[in-house]
């Protein structure tokens, strides 16, 4: 009896594990079957193991068999393994074979572990790896000075001081081996200003630069604006040139105008320098007739002293009154002539 109830047991927990296995033979079926079909019908098969490990490391295993099947009927053999491994370090599977297919199609020299490193550098930006990968098959044109900074032209001076208004357009592609650590567009659009500043400011006269634009092309190209930058630079395009200022003129203007400011200040000090010695010997002036009116406050008491002293007769003093009247006589006289010329004048 005890033997067929072990006999039992065991009978129940065989069909207790078969059914265990079963169900989880039907979910790996059920999870996996269509993706492992779908893999292997386009010559990218994917093996059942593969398909387990990533799902247990949470890797969306139908992106990374879609990404390889695309691959592999493009002609590039990658493995599961490696854009498995390139989605767990945070990069675009999509992305990097999309613009690996572009780079094979188009000729370029573009290994996956360089296509991985450069989605990886773009991340958290606007850029892409495929975007990269097009601009280097199909160059694109970058306006300088860049329009979305307000500005529309570049001014520069020539040599003879007139100002001239500059437009031009970069055609420029990717450089694919200097993209990782190289500078952006905002660093060619610097330089190629830079170039055609210094172009201008070489120039004689703007009017050479007005005949000839492409000068200013040519110096800018030796110049090598792209070197250590993530883009090659096909070409320079001068798009528009004008006459902005007589810059020079201008600056003569200013300057004549600041000469007048500071000899007019020179002047103005002369002229307090003048009144101020004017007033100063008119001040002098009135202290000479204060100490006359005190010398003639001292005669009549001189001669009122002469009288106690018997020096001043009565006779000398009559005629001392005498002299005095006929002298403010004549100075009364004299006064009278100079007003009568005077008026005869103004009429």
């Amino acid at each position: 009896m005890s033997m067929l109830a072990v006999t039992i047991d065991g009978r129940f927990i065989f069909l207790v594990l078969t059914v265990i296995v079963l169900v989880i033979v039907a979910f790996v079926f059920a999870t996996f079957f269509k993706t492992w079909l779908r893999a292997k019908l386009s010559d990218a098969p994917v093996s059942w193991s593969n398909l387990i490990g990533m799902l247990l490391r949470k890797v969306p295993f139908g992106r990374i068999v879609d990404a390889r099947i695309t691959a592999v009927k493009a002609g590039l053999p990658l493995t599961a393994e490696q854009l498995e491994a390139h989605y767990l370090s945070g990069g675009d599977v999509e992305d990097v074979v999309l613009a690996l297919i572009a780079a094979d199609k188009a000729g370029l020299n573009l290994q996956f572990d360089r296509a991985c490193a450069i989605d990886l550098a773009v991340k958290g930006t606007t850029k892409t790896v495929l975007e990269a990968v097009r601009t280097s098959i199909n160059p694109k044109v970058i306006e300088c000075p860049n329009p979305a900074a307000g500005i529309t032209k570049i001014t520069a001076v020539a040599k003879d001081g007139i100002a001239v208004n500059v437009r031009a357009r970069v055609t420029v592609r990717t450089a694919l081996d200097s993209f990782i650590g190289g500078a952006t567009e905002e660093t060619v659009i610097a330089r190629v200003g830079e170039g055609i500043v210094t172009s201008v400011g070489s120039a004689e006269s703007y009017k050479a630069v007005l005949e000839n634009p492409d000068s200013i092309s040519k110096l800018v190209l030796s110049k090598g604006v792209d070197s250590s930058t993530a883009f090659e630079i096909l070409s320079i395009d001068i798009a528009d040139v004008d006459v902005a200022d007589n810059v020079g003129a201008r600056l003569q203007t200013e300057q004549a105008e600041a000469d007048k400011r500071v000899a007019q200040a020179k002047a103005e000090m002369r002229r307090a320098a003048a009144v101020a010695v004017e007033q100063e010997m008119s001040a002098r002036t009135q202290e000479m007739r204060a100490k006359v009116v005190e010398a003639e406050a001292q005669v009549p008491l001189a001669i009122a002293e002469a009288f106690r002293a018997g020096n001043l007769g009565v006779m000398d003093y009559t005629r001392y009154k005498n002299i005095v009247a006929d002298t403010d006589m004549r100075s009364s006289i004299a006064t009278d002539e100079d007003s009568g010329q005077d008026s005869d004048e103004m009429r």
